[in-house]
Formats: structure tokens, C-alpha cells, sequence
């Protein structure tokens, strides 16, 4: 199981570069009994309790206003938490520009992935799924970084993927690229049953989140709550890093 070993601390400017190179850092996988992987069980739970006064959620896209501030660390590490109380889950990296899934579980960076079978190269979807060390958790890797990723992930096929992968898992993680910038995560909103944003306690500035506030209104998107990630909490010589969950978004309308 080499996707569990445990990586030494970084500082946070470089956490991005960490997690790009190295993989994001699997503490609920390394260390189940550290009081970080207790925090992503919590945020478990309360996607689990929104569930019950919205409606089944078998498709939830993770992103954040800025780069580096943890998505991929905590979309991954949530796939984990799921998969280890029994749910069949499948994570999906859809950050089509600075993929991380491959290298985080072990994988080859060159391997078949979400953009193969957007390009019509495969037909059938278990041809790019990846099956994990773990018991129950699968992921589909980016596949070759593309010119076009806006287009790719809004394209026909890639509704047409999410409806599918919706009757054969528990629970689909989308893992794509923040909001300012880029459009990627906008054109998926349409078709998930939920969306967190990861907001980094150190990094994300008012101004950022306000932005994101607009854009999550604007498409009435099916909003969850923010992911609280704290790096600043760590403390020396400590390999941990803080995370909490809270509800809502500014008036963000829901679904």
C-alpha cells in the first residue's frame, strides 16, 4: 500500500508544490487515529446530516476560490474516510491544469484517465477507472492534461459520464480547479448534487470569497457549506494541520 506512507511536514508556501510533485499527504489513510483524520470523519458526518433535509447526495464537487489552499489534500482524504465505512467511491480528478490523483495513490502520471475518455479514445468507462489499495475506493486520474478543459468537462459526454457513474457508486468526489480564473468548476455545478469550497484560514482574502459568493449565486448552485482549512494551526515540529466544517455560504440559493 504505498499511498499510505507518511510525508514530513512542508511549510505552507510550499504545501502546493508538496502536493504537486508528491501527492496530497493521506493522513487518513497513515494515521487513522490522528486527530486530523477525526476531523475529516466529523466532515463526513455533516455532509451526511445535509443529506437528510436536502435530498441524496451521490455526486459532490470539492473546489476553492484560490489556488493552494488544500482542496486536493481534503477531497482526497474525504474519498478515504468514505470509502473506509463501506460506501463504494469513486474519486474523479477533474483538475484538468495541476492534476494531483495519479501521484497521490500511487499511480502513473502518464495513465489512462477522465481526459481519454472525454476525447472519445475509450468507450467504455472501466477502461480509465483505477482500482486503489484500498477496499471500495477507485479514481479516475486526469489522463493527459488537454488545451481545452473548460470545454471537455462541459461537454455532452461528460453529463452523460456523471449519470452513469451515479448508478454504478455510492458517492462520486469531484476534485477541479478553483473558481477565480478558470471555468472549469462552473460548468460542472449544473450536474452534481452538491459543491463544498475549501477555504484556506491563511491564504483566502474577502475579496476572493465574495466573487465565489457571486458566482455560486449566480448559477443557483447546490451548496453545500466551505471546508475550513487551517495550515496556520500547525504547530512546530508537528505533522498536523487543522480542518473544520461549517454550513452555508453568504445567501447562496440552493437547488
Amino acid at each position: 500500500m504505498s499511498f499510505f506512507k507518511k510525508r514530513s511536514s512542508a511549510s505552507k508556501d510550499d504545501w502546493s508544490v508538496e502536493t504537486m510533485t508528491k501527492g496530497a499527504r493521506l493522513i487518513t489513510a497513515a494515521e487513522p487515529k490522528n486527530p486530523v483524520s477525526e476531523q475529516f470523519r466529523s466532515l463526513r458526518t455533516n455532509i451526511e446530516f445535509t443529506a437528510v433535509s436536502r435530498g441524496e447526495i451521490k455526486t459532490l464537487l470539492v473546489s476553492s476560490a484560490l489556488p493552494s489552499e488544500g482542496k486536493s489534500t481534503v477531497t482526497a482524504n474525504l474519498a478515504i474516510v468514505y470509502a473506509l465505512q463501506g460506501k463504494k467511491v469513486l474519486l474523479v480528478d477533474a483538475d484538468l491544469r495541476r492534476p494531483t490523483v495519479a501521484v497521490s495513490f500511487g499511480l502513473n502520471r502518464n495513465s489512462t484517465g477522465l481526459t481519454n475518455y472525454l476525447g472519445d479514445k475509450y468507450k467504455i468507462i472501466s477502461d480509465v477507472v483505477h482500482h486503489t489499495a484500498m477496499d471500495h475506493l477507485d479514481v479516475i486520474t486526469s489522463g493527459p492534461i488537454p488545451p481545452n478543459p473548460a470545454e471537455l468537462l462541459g461537454s455532452d459526454r461528460m453529463t452523460e459520464l456523471v449519470t452513469q457513474l451515479k448508478s454504478q457508486y455510492d458517492l462520486v468526489i469531484f476534485d477541479v480547479p478553483p473558481f477565480l480564473g478558470v471555468t472549469d468548476a462552473q460548468v460542472l455545478m449544473s450536474i452534481v448534487d452538491g459543491v463544498a469550497i475549501v477555504v484556506n484560514g491563511g491564504k483566502t482574502n474577502k475579496d476572493a470569497l465574495q466573487r465565489t459568493n457571486e458566482i455560486l449565486k449566480i448559477a443557483e448552485a447546490p451548496i453545500l457549506g466551505f471546508i475550513y482549512n487551517d495550515q496556520s494551526r500547525r504547530k512546530k515540529g508537528s505533522s498536523g494541520y487543522g480542518y473544520g466544517y461549517d454550513y452555508g455560504y453568504g445567501d447562496t440559493k440552493s437547488k
